[in-house]
């Protein structure tokens, strides 16, 4: 990596939010002088304040929270009155549609493409979003602020839609329990306020073992459900392969098993590795193999440090992810000839 001493460091515009393994994205993403990074989440800024740091180079930051594209576009601000020119450009809207956002700035080709799959501290800490039942807010969730509400969710969906929300997206093994109690709570009163369901999800569903909340799970469904997290996810990894130069580092840094089963499927299929034959079926000798587009950076997902997950407990599930775009077949046989 090119080393730059820049005219003063860049910090994030606020102080509060903890980035999540962030020596170790640095790692895997290498930012170099004059390349071009997109920042799939910008949330608090921590990552692209770190890249814009790391060398003298550009990134592009995706948002689809208002909140963080305000932080972002003073951030720009900043930059302009520092450095004389701004290295930070904001893109407004979720990254599961980056490459129409891209094309729409005239941003280039990604030198390095990080995703942030959590949800943002902000958010969470921010009773009035209806994140967290830590607080007692509006039952809220969306991070774009519009869109159906997760009060809308729990107040009129059916009872089997809701089970479904809290079993697939939350993993709630008494999901139809939940489910049921809920819409038994909401015909004597709707349920507005975080404080609200939490009550009514833990009256019928046990303490876990493991102490974490017993409302845990199905917030997390919820907040899936609402902002349509995992469909997001897999059209922007989609996207982020096309985007990519040759060279191009991918990282991704999960929070979950389904951000992470998600992530390590698409990254396998870039690999080669998502074979059609079972290895006993004669036919996998016969079909043709093409050469993986990408190679990988870590051979599997890499976690945080205890030394991090006890400074920061919010880092205890983070997984990361990386891997490259390798140089086109064309391209290497073009600078063979003329070397």
């Amino acid at each position: 990596m090119n080393a730059l001493v820049l005219p003063s460091t860049i910090t994030p515009p606020s102080s509060g939010h903890v980035p999540v393994m962030l020596a170790e994205v640095l790692h895997y993403l290498t930012p170099a002088n004059g390349e071009a990074i997109l920042d799939c989440t910008f949330g608090g800024g921590s990552y692209s304040c770190a890249i814009l740091n790391a060398a003298d180079c550009s990134v592009w930051a995706i948002d689809r929270d208002p909140d963080a594209i305000a932080r972002g576009q003073a951030l720009c601000v900043t930059l302009q009155q520092t450095e004389g020119r701004s290295r930070l450009h904001m893109l407004a809207g979720s990254f599961g549609h980056m490459a129409e956002l891209a094309e729409q700035a005239h941003a280039p080709r990604f030198d390095g493409i990080v995703m942030d799959l959590g949800v943002s501290s902000f958010q969470i800490d921010e009773a009035e979003r209806g994140f967290s039942f830590r607080f007692d807010g509006p039952l809220d969730m969306r991070m774009a602020r519009q869109g159906r509400s997760a009060a809308d969710i729990i107040n009129t969906a059916p009872e089997a839609e809701l089970a479904d929300i809290f079993h697939f997206y939350g993993e709630e093994r008494h999901a139809r329990r939940a489910a049921r109690a809920i819409v038994a709570a909401r015909a004597e009163t709707p349920l507005h306020t975080t404080l609200q369901l939490a009550e009514v999800i833990r009256s019928v569903v046990p303490q876990d073992r493991s102490g974490i909340d017993s409302a845990t799970r199905s917030f997390q469904g919820l907040r899936i459900a609402v902002n349509d997290e995992l469909g997001e996810i897999e059209r922007g990894l989609e996207q982020a392969l096309t985007l990519l130069n040759a060279g191009g580092r991918l990282v991704v840094v999960s929070f979950h098993s389904l951000e992470d089963r998600l992530v390590k499927r698409a990254m396998q299929r870039a690999l080669g590795k998502d074979v059609s034959f079972s290895r006993h079926d004669p036919r996998a000798s016969l079909a043709p193999v093409a050469p993986p587009a990408f190679a990988g950076l870590t051979s599997k997902a890499i976690r945080p440090t205890d030394a991090e997950c006890k400074a920061n407990p919010r880092a205890r599930s983070a997984r990361l992810r990386a891997m490259m775009k390798r140089p086109s077949p064309s391209a290497s046989l073009t600078k063979g000839l003329s070397a």
